[in-house]
């Protein structure tokens, strides 16, 4: 399993580097991926040699976490395009015997000179007072001073710029480094393109349909295994006890496709254009790697994105509960054994977590003691993972539902500083929960910047604040330990 998810996870961190980094530098993206899977590689050459019963040395678990970030962003930095060294010689004088000039780089305009007066039309003084306009190679930049809501603002002059350049430019409101709002201009990639077309391209309900039905099948492989206890069930008998599974492959399932849902409706009633959920079916536990959507169209504004990141995380929590408290309360209550992991499911230690140990009195009552485990019914499993995921989905870091979430409550800054804090709390966990080790190198892994939404600046209203805090309380509940005067309090 450990080869499998490694083997996984290198896909995935190859993938990541390629499409954030490889047009931006000329270092190998092999040599990029393999410092930043080298905590990963450091993590399961320590687990082969020593069994994962020994703990890394503390220098050597949080070492490559401190150097291989910086490790990172250096090499990016040297092979950045812009900053090619001049290429060496053995003879300077041949050099300075024949120059050849250097051409200057012609700036790419986004507008023709002319144009200039029509867009400078676009910003009404009594909306946004525009001062200078700076051309990039793919953008227009125009600052000025903000005299109206960001709101009001952007929509008027969103408006003006569709009428005098049709939908050449994606309008962009974003808060610079001076804490001034500008307005970007930038080529609108879906400008050319058939509209009917591209929108049948993003509905590919038979590949859908495909991947449920592969997912439900290895989940249901995985669940006649769970409910035999037996890991090494034969692949025949496996097959004709398929039913035995159903019950552990529709919950986790309906959880994660709900969860999807979540996201895929919200994202539609914001006018976004997105795919249907898409199954990771994987042919060991627990038998898929989760579902995902994809947005093919701008967010339009933190509004917006916090609606379409908060609505899966709560939409999968939802479903994740009854099911849970069903699976617990069909569970078997045993002693804990005395070299049993916080995590095993045959005899899961209650106090892993806060909302767990809750959840778990709330089912079994008084069964339940401070001496005693749970072997989980394969439902309970599934609803157990589904607090994982959601747990996982929370995290405040980067591309992850959390990441969204903090972006719409903080701005694009405040929510990256969050995350990388996010990150070394999750590595410190880790130091006194080993459970929490491969979700600390998961969230290394992952790009800390997140895409801006097309009007960044507007702010959410304080009903959205305060829900989006209570599911940020919903991630301490679930990843933090249950602290004694809780269990005390159970009697747990």
């Amino acid at each position: 399993m450990e080869f499998w998810f490694l083997l996984l996870l290198g896909l995935f961190t190859y993938i990541i580097v390629r499409r954030s980094v490889a047009g931006m530098t000329r270092t190998p993206v092999w040599l990029l991926w393999l410092v930043l899977m080298t905590p990963a590689l450091i993590w399961s050459i320590w687990m082969a040699v020593y069994g994962p019963d020994q703990p890394l040395p503390i220098a050597l678990a949080i070492g490559p976490f401190v150097v291989c970030p910086v490790l990172y962003w250096l090499l990016i930095q040297w092979g950045r395009r812009g900053m090619s060294p001049a290429p060496p010689t053995a003879n300077p004088a041949a050099v300075n015997s024949n120059p050849e000039p250097t051409p200057e780089p012609t700036p790419v305009r986004p507008i023709e000179p002319a144009e200039e007066a029509q867009l400078r039309d676009c910003f009404p003084w009594s909306a946004f007072y525009i001062h200078n306009i700076e051309y990039r190679p793919q953008a227009v930049i125009c600052r000025g001073q903000l005299r109206t809501s960001p709101t009001d603002a952007y929509e008027k002059i969103r408006r003006n710029i569709e009428n005098q350049f049709g939908d050449r430019f994606l309008v962009l409101l974003q808060e610079g480094l001076n804490s001034k709002p500008f307005f970007a201009l930038v080529p609108n990639p879906q400008a050319r393109k058939d509209r009917p077309a591209e929108r049948s391209q993003l509905s590919r309900p038979f590949l859908a349909v495909g991947l449920v039905a592969a997912t439900l099948f290895t989940t249901a492989v995985v669940g006649v295994q769970l409910a035999s206890s037996n890991v090494s069930t034969t692949p025949s008998a496996t097959i004709t006890q398929l039913h035995e599974g159903l019950p552990y492959a529709v919950a986790l399932l309906a959880i994660l496709g709900i969860h999807e849902m979540g996201h895929y409706l919200t994202a539609r009633f914001h006018k976004i254009l997105v795919t249907l959920p898409y199954f990771i079916p994987i042919p060991f536990f627990p038998g898929t790697f989760g579902a995902f959507i994809q947005m093919r169209s701008p967010v339009p504004n933190r509004k917006a994105l916090f609606d379409v990141s908060i609505a899966g995380p709560v939409a999968g929590f939802v479903a994740t509960l009854p099911l849970l408290i069903w699976g617990l309360a069909n569970s078997q209550v045993v002693p804990i054994p005395e070299k049993a992991g916080t995590l095993d499911p045959d005899a899961l230690n209650p106090g892993y977590s806060i909302l767990l140990a809750v959840l778990s009195k709330l089912a079994l009552g008084a069964q339940l003691t401070a001496d005693k485990a749970i072997d989980l019914h394969p439902v309970a499993i599934a609803g157990f993972l589904g607090l994982v995921v959601t747990a996982l989905n929370l995290m405040p870091v980067g591309q992850l539902d959390g990441g969204h979430i903090v972006h719409a409550m903080f701005g694009q800054r405040t929510g990256a500083a969050i995350g990388q804090i996010a990150r070394f709390l999750v590595l410190g966990l880790a130091l006194v929960q080993p459970g929490f080790w491969l979700w600390a190198i998961i969230l290394f892994f992952m790009p800390i910047a997140d895409e801006p939404a097309l009007n960044d600046v507007t702010e959410l209203d304080n009903k959205r604040d305060i829900i989006g805090l209570l599911v940020l309380a919903l991630l301490v509940l679930i990843i933090l330990p249950a602290p004694r005067f809780i269990t005390n309090l159970l009697q747990i």
